[in-house]
C-alpha cells in the first residue's frame, strides 16, 4: 500500500508517499459515528521505512507501480 495524505496540516503527513504492507485490520465504532461503515476499519501497515502505523481507508492507495 501507499500512504496518500496530501494535507500538510494532517498530523500523519510525514508518512505521505511511504509504502508498506497491511498486516492487520482492526475494527472500532467510528463507522457508527460517521455513517460510513468503511470508517470502522483501521489498517495496520508495516511501512517499508518507518515502522508500523495505523491508517484509515481514505489514507491508503495501491502503490504507483501496480
Amino acid at each position: 500500500m501507499r500512504i496518500d495524505i496530501p494535507d500538510k496540516t494532517d498530523p500523519d503527513f510525514e508518512f505521505h508517499r511511504e509504502t508498506g504492507e497491511v498486516v492487520a485490520v482492526i475494527t472500532d465504532d467510528a463507522g457508527i459515528e460517521t455513517g460510513d461503515p468503511r470508517d470502522s476499519a483501521i489498517y495496520r501497515v508495516n511501512l517499508d521505512d518507518a515502522g508500523t502505523r495505523d491508517f484509515r481507508w481514505r489514507d491508503l492507495r495501491l502503490p504507483l507501480d501496480k
